[in-house]
């Protein structure tokens, strides 16, 4: 009696050229999906051959995979785990891209983050809650780029809390530019990711702004896009002010982790007393992400997870 044969799913791929791209340097792509799906997959010219129990799941991720190269997009590792993250959550594949200039889009990378999105969409105010590494404020500086690209609104303004216990920007040589700089480091590095170089011409032209959160008092602020990062280091009062600067047109990204306060005591007050006080205000959109959501290197993800288990998520960030 002949041995049964393992069932097998034959994709076929119309450029070769694009599918060297979809297996990735040294077939790395293919081999996180056989790691993660526990699949086999082998390519002859330009048919993929794929087998195992979840050979069915592992052929719509590589379809999705290889219409992202069709549209002129990268494929690496990360995007394999995105989709490998959106089937987990019985999804076919991540949602589309957001164009954040003429040549540069970006997408989703897990279900949580694309629900993050759709709140941008809908809610003029969002609070993006969780730990490190999960997209919160790269999302956010995204979202700003996509608005600016379709000229809905006319400026992004990027704010964070600069100092422990403080905003104490006189001790810090140089201009008000120069002192805030430092600390908007992370927002910056994302706007230039997202856009490219066309970010240094904006924030020359003052299409992107720095605004030091003690310096927003009094104004208020229209057809702007702003994020206010590391919001867990505001205290009630800075909170409330901030909040209340929005204008006609404008959206706003708060963006947290409430165990990682810089505060005295350790206590993230004003973020803790915006969300429970706008609980089901209409127009205010939460989303909370967990270590889960992490795209950073996957171990990132593992070390979160492991002190939240330890009880040390309220420690001091170092």
């Amino acid at each position: 009696m002949s041995a049964k044969k393992t069932p097998v799913t034959t994709l076929e791929f119309p450029d070769n050229k694009l599918l060297r791209g979809l297996s990735g340097p040294h077939a790395k792509n293919f081999a996180r999906l056989e790691q993660k799906l526990n699949v086999g997959i082998d390519m002859r010219g330009n048919l993929v051959a794929v087998e195992g129990k979840d050979r069915e799941r592992a052929g719509a991720i590589l379809r999705a995979l290889y219409l992202r190269l069709v549209a002129g997009e990268s494929v690496t590792l990360a995007e394999v785990d995105a989709e490998i993250r959106f089937t987990d959550e019985s999804r076919v594949s991540a949602p589309g891209a957001i164009k954040t200039a003429s040549s540069r889009a970006v997408r989703p990378r897990s279900p949580v983050q694309s629900a993050y999105l759709e709140m941008m969409r809908q809610c003029p105010l969002v609070f993006g809650i969780g730990p490190a590494g999960t997209g919160k404020t790269y999302l956010a500086a995204a979202f700003a780029a996509h608005m600016l690209h379709d000229r809905r609104v006319e400026r992004v303004i990027l704010s964070r809390p600069a100092l422990e216990a403080g905003e104490r920007l006189g001790f810090l040589p140089g201009d008000l530019k120069e002192k805030i700089d430092p600390y908007l480091r992370p927002l910056y590095d994302a706007l230039f990711d997202v856009l490219g170089e066309a970010a240094g011409r904006m924030i020359e032209q003052g299409v992107i702004e720095v605004a030091p959160l003690a310096f927003m008092r009094g104004r208020t602020l229209s057809r702007a896009f702003i994020i206010l990062d590391e919001a867990q280091n505001t205290t009630p009062a800075q909170m409330k002010m901030a909040l209340t600067r929005l204008g006609e047109d404008s959206h706003m990204v708060v963006t947290g982790d409430v165990s990682q306060s810089d505060l005295p005591g350790g206590a993230a007050l004003g973020l803790n007393e915006a969300l429970s006080f706008l609980d089901g205000v209409e127009g205010v959109g939460v989303t909370r992400f967990s270590e889960k959501d992490v795209v950073r290197h996957p171990l990132v993800a593992r070390i979160v997870a492991a002190y939240n288990r330890g009880g040390q998520g309220v420690s001091k960030k170092p």
